[in-house]
């Protein structure tokens, strides 16, 4: 039951995280060749992934840390982000990129965004794992909990090696706002926030 159990969480956290590949990417090669800035990343992830799961679990067994209706606005916080880089993007572009490179690249991402982003975007994480959490009792909440965490280390190298590729880090950078604001209208629209 155990190897089943480990099976099928692993199954859960990789459907439910195929954009998060995709964001670490984008992360890993805004930092590319700044000091420390794959461990902020990676630090961010993990910090917005134990906050998904202790909201996941908490809801599970009666805690309302965040009520369900508001799950769908977390779409809110990678739109905010995404519009916010493409203005960085922008003004820089406007002034020629004379230093403007600097300003959104200068040491990476942060944790606070990578793990703000994260959380934004795992409002359909918290949803899923809810109602299998319930199901799975406490025994099987830790079990899935342990992998998920193994996990997002996996999915850190994954982002990491996706985005050490050069050509792909050059156009990731410029792509990071569009991903950021579509994953945010994605979570909002099927959630159903705002009545869409």
């Amino acid at each position: 039951m155990s190897s089943g159990l480990i099976a099928e969480a692993a199954g859960l956290f990789a459907v439910t995280n195929l954009d998060d590949i995709v964001i670490l990417s984008l992360f890993f090669a805004q930092g590319a060749g700044e000091h420390g800035s794959a461990r902020r990343v990676v630090a961010g992830q993990y910090l917005a992934f134990a906050a998904i799961l202790a909201v996941a679990i908490g809801i599970a067994f009666g805690a309302s840390f965040l009520p369900v209706q508001a799950i769908p606005y977390l779409g809110l916080i990678p739109i905010i982000i995404g519009l916010r880089d493409a203005w960085k993007l922008w003004k820089n572009r406007q002034r020629g990129d004379e230093g403007g490179q600097a300003e959104t690249t200068q040491g990476g991402p942060t944790v606070r965004k990578v793990a703000t982003t994260t959380f934004g975007n795992g409002g359909d994480n918290i949803g899923v794992y809810v109602p299998v959490f319930d199901t799975v009792g406490t025994r099987g909440t830790v079990v899935y909990a342990a992998v998920f965490l193994v996990l997002v280390g996996v999915w850190c190298v994954a982002g990491w090696v996706f985005a050490s590729r050069p050509v792909i880090a050059g156009a990731l950078h410029i792509l990071l706002p569009v991903v950021l604001i579509t994953i945010g209208l994605i979570i909002l629209i099927q959630g159903g926030a705002f009545g869409l």
